[in-house]
């Protein structure tokens, strides 16, 4: 606290109001605590200008679909192709046992073992053509895979293996075997 003996200590000094200094001038119109409610303003922003599309010659009705590279095809077939190389590999073994138990020359086998690979190739190629002529013309739908005939292809090469292993005897005499037990 301030010593009370000095004479400065009692006293307040009288400042005189300055013009410019304290509460800042108010806007016309302004009242205290009254918002302006309902009032539109302008925007502050002018929308984007509309540009009308111009045709690019795709998705339009009417148009031809855009050919495709062979590379974007050849990729749609390898989609779905584990099916069909299970099943080779399946065949492939079953076509050994079945060659191998005739104790005899190899190059009759071999000729049913390529000729067999041929018309699985054939199936294949048949199943892709169904499928473009109904699915892409008929229904206008896009394939992005060739699952369904690889999947037909596979089907073809495990019947196949299993015929093979069929016509070998002791698998045959072993499955008997098994069964009965």
């Amino acid at each position: 606290m301030a010593d009370q003996t000095q004479p400065w200590a009692e006293r307040t000094v009288e400042v005189p109001p300055q013009a410019g200094v304290g509460v800042p001038p108010q806007r016309d119109g302004f009242r205290r605590g009254v918002a302006p409610v309902g009032q539109t303003r302008s925007p502050r922003t002018e929308p984007f200008p509309v540009i009308e599309q111009e045709p690019t010659g795709t998705g339009w009705p009417g148009e031809p679909a855009p050919r495709r590279p062979l590379s974007w095809r050849m990729a749609q077939w390898r989609r779905g192709g584990e099916w069909s190389t299970a099943a080779g590999l399946f065949a492939f073994v079953c076509w050994g046992i079945w060659a191998l138990s005739g104790q005899g020359d190899l190059s009759g086998p071999l000729l049913v073992l390529v000729l067999s690979l041929l018309v699985a190739v054939g199936l294949f190629a048949l199943s892709r053509f169904v499928g473009r002529v109904v699915l892409e013309r008929q229904f206008g739908r896009v394939r992005r895979s060739a699952r369904g005939a690889h999947l037909a292809t596979a089907v073809f090469l495990v019947g196949l293996g299993v015929a093979w292993l069929q016509q070998t005897e002791w698998v045959v005499s072993a499955w008997n075997w098994i069964s009965s037990n």
